[in-house]
């Protein structure tokens, strides 16, 4: 199969859960003997043609300049239009329909029949606080034309599954990301942010509202360990809320912003020498980053929702409020002796079944080759 993948920041990834479940589906298939290609923004830092077998296609994004709001529906419109008018693709997976839905209405993908578009619909996008009323109408709007002109839904989660059948009574792919299990953590990481092990709780995550990283910092700071344990949040903190937080919180020496780490061995292994780990998305469906803290085996406490409870079920603690934070943590020690040994073998088997690359890989493959037979 010819297959391509548009709508990401390019790979190998650089920078989120998108692109590195672009990298990994790509690469997998790539290594199967398919002819897989990803288009990359001419601005990415890779510019060779070819990444472990995958071919890259560099095209011009102005989103440097014009800002990703407005430079990525040129980055995506012309991605879709060269997939279309100068390959010969069977698959098009579209990794987001957010700024590709005028493309979507221009091509009237619904009616191509060769090659196939796939569209993942990703979370609720008209849902995230970070935007204003005017832009969350649009992004609903941008939701129903998606789902109008796609041909062939992705659902990432069993709830956005869910949803999107009984919204607009389309059927979708339940296809997942994935996160591989690792045994390489290495404590001596910690040193350089004066971190012990299990001595301090995390979050690794974007500082944007729906992630109710105020809400866990709230509800720390209001509990017992505020001053034992440290909390530690890795992510950007560039976007106006991550400014408003450090702004408000920088004083208080026991909750630390590290920023952006990059490195996966690292961030890996602190996640897995956490005391337990925060989780607070509340709008998207399968997060990577829940995965990959199930996979190093964190004791985690999510925010409680659908889309988290459908991933985590039973083996996990959650929370609604900064109340709620404050009770698990002031209770905390005597859970973790009761569950924590099975929450981590649970979640790290779930990881195993259900949500390891080579099982997607296998699925896209297949699901690939049926829609293809059906054609």
């Amino acid at each position: 199969m010819k297959i391509a993948f548009i709508s990401t920041r390019g790979i190998p990834n650089n920078y989120g859960g998108l692109e590195q479940f672009a990298e990994c589906i790509s690469v997998g298939l790539a290594a199967r003997g398919h002819e897989v290609t990803v288009y990359s923004p001419h601005y990415h830092p890779y510019k060779e043609d070819v990444y472990k077998g995958v071919r890259i296609k560099h095209i011009y994004s102005p989103e440097p300049w014009m800002g990703s709001s407005v430079g990525s529906f040129f980055y995506d419109f012309g991605s879709l239009r060269d997939a279309l008018k100068n390959e010969q693709f069977d698959i098009i997976y579209d990794a987001g329909y957010t700024s590709i839905v005028p493309a979507y209405i221009w091509f009237n993908i619904r009616k191509i029949k060769h090659p196939v578009v796939v569209t993942n619909m990703d979370g609720l996008e008209y849902k995230r606080s970070k935007f204003n009323k005017l832009v969350q109408r649009f992004l609903l709007w941008e939701e129903k034309t998606a789902v109008k002109y796609s041909c062939h839904l992705i659902a990432d989660n069993i709830g956005i599954q869910r949803y999107l059948k009984e919204k607009y009574g389309r059927d979708s792919k339940f296809l997942a990301y994935g996160a591989d299990i690792y045994e390489n953590y290495d404590a001596n990481f910690l040193k350089e942010f004066n971190l012990e092990p299990y001595q301090y709780y995390l979050m690794v995550i974007r500082a944007v509202p729906e992630n109710n990283i105020e809400m866990v910092i709230q509800g720390y700071l209001e509990s017992k360990q505020n001053s034992i344990k440290p909390l530690i949040i890795v992510g950007k903190t560039n976007t106006p809320h991550g400014e408003y937080l450090t702004r408000k919180y920088a004083k208080d020496s026991f909750v630390r912003f590290l920023g952006g780490i990059y490195d996966f061995d690292k961030v890996n292994s602190m996640r897995h020498f956490s005391y337990a780990y925060f989780h607070g998305h509340s709008v998207g469906g399968t997060n990577p980053s829940l995965l990959e803290s199930m996979a190093a085996g964190c004791f985690i406490l999510a925010h409680h929702n659908e889309f988290n409870r459908t991933v985590l079920n039973n083996n996990a603690l959650y929370f609604s409020s900064a109340q709620d934070v404050s009770f698990l943590l002031n209770g905390l020690d005597d859970t973790l002796l009761k569950h924590k040994k099975v929450y981590v073998m649970n979640n790290i088997e779930e990881i195993r079944t259900n949500y390891s690359w080579e099982k997607l890989i296998d699925e896209h493959e297949k699901w690939f080759a049926d829609l293809l037979a059906n054609v």
